[in-house]
């Protein structure tokens, strides 16, 4: 899911070289690239997002024996489709949410490289997943190696912190009034990853690591105050665990999405990857920062989110997710992102989700407050 992003080309770059099957790809627009895929890869079923593309698409491929659906309908179907043994779910947002949760009422293993699925829904996920014990596998390269740390980890109480580690973005060291005029090209200039735009402006306000709190915190059964972050700018160090003996483990590789995708598809295997190697002579040095939570306020947001609980974690990922297309359609400066964040985060009463409709909810709410912020 979300095959034609960051992530998914990746992803069928793991598949092809493990000449494994694959049964399904979903898309949000782009079918382009989504048909050269189809064309490639020769899935069972194929699903474009956006149902104003839905019948150019199906045109382009009727050459084809792949089936073709839309919307979140098809989503939901390509989540749960029969000959798959493992969903992985790249798409960007709050669209993955549902069919996260689909898969996992379906008795599919679950890839997951989709942040707000967890962060606005944790309760509700790791409950599915628990009721119909299926496996779910971290793919952010920050969680894949806290997953990978503990697979040493005799036992949870043995276990006393996580830390996450962070790139601190393109705009690491700088003061408020350094980023009040920066433009949507100089945060888009990320110095280690390739990702996609939001994620990338994400990484560049911090809001990236602060979603990762969160997720961590479901993931790992971990509460917040045991979960810190350090500012490592190479990304050679991926996140690391402390015991409580003190002793501290860590994961370290070149920063390649390829290593955690191919973790949680082989897991508990490790097999041979295109990789490049790791030669730390070749860095000479690694670093660590301290994270500025005055200046990057979206990391505060989310540190606040969790200490509230409830829905607060889903009105701030809700915010973000409309403040940073606001930015990135210059309708909106650099810093105002983490303001409206933090402000809808503030506005949410800290009410657990019963269900998926609450958290949609708080959502939909979380970005009505945004717009009527701007106008």
């Amino acid at each position: 899911m979300g095959s034609t992003g960051s992530i998914g080309t990746q992803a069928l770059d793991v598949c092809e070289n493990l000449n494994l099957n694959v049964s399904t790809l979903t898309a949000n627009t782009n079918i382009r690239i989504l048909e050269e895929q189809v064309r490639k890869y020769k899935p069972a079923l194929a699903v474009v997002f956006d149902e104003s593309k839905y019948s150019e698409f199906k045109n382009n491929i009727s050459d084809t024996d792949t089936k073709v659906l839309c919307g979140m309908e098809g989503l939901i179907y390509a989540a749960t489709f029969d000959s798959a043994d493992l969903v992985l779910n790249s798409v960007v947002g709050m669209v993955g949410l549902e069919p996260t949760l689909a898969a996992a009422n379906a008795g599919k293993d679950i890839a997951l490289a989709n942040k707000e699925t967890l962060v606005a829904g944790g309760s509700l996920v790791m409950k599915a997943v628990t009721d119909n014990g299926v496996n779910l596998y971290p793919v952010d390269s920050e969680h894949s190696a806290i997953f990978q740390c503990l697979q040493g980890c005799p036992e949870k109480k043995a276990l006393k912190r996580l830390i996450l580690t962070a790139s601190g973005g393109p705009f690491f060291g700088r003061s408020i009034d350094e980023l009040k005029n920066v433009t949507v090209e100089q945060a888009l200039n990320h110095p280690n990853w390739d990702m996609g735009a939001k994620i990338t402006i994400d990484s560049a306000t911090m809001m990236n690591k602060g979603l990762e709190i969160i997720e961590a915190s479901w993931l790992f059964d971990m509460p917040a105050d045991k979960i810190d972050v350090v500012v490592h700018r190479e990304s050679v160090i991926h996140s690391l665990i402390e015991y409580m003996d003190n002793s501290v483990l860590a994961q370290l590789g070149v920063p390649d999405m390829r290593i955690p995708i191919q973790y949680a598809i082989t897991y508990p295997d490790r097999v041979s990857s295109p990789v490049k190697q790791l030669s730390l002579t070749d860095y000479g040095k690694l670093t660590f920062f301290e994270p500025d939570y005055d200046t990057f306020k979206c990391l505060r947001a989310c540190k606040k989110a969790i200490d509230r609980g409830g829905l607060c974690a889903a009105a701030a990922n809700g915010a973000n997710e409309v403040a940073n297309k606001l930015f990135r359609d210059r309708k909106i400066s650099f810093l105002e992102i983490g303001d409206l964040v933090m402000d809808a985060m503030l506005r949410q009463d800290n009410i657990e989700a019963k269900s998926v409709d609450d958290v949609l909810d708080a959502d939909r709410r979380a970005r009505e407050f945004v717009f009527d912020s701007i106008k």
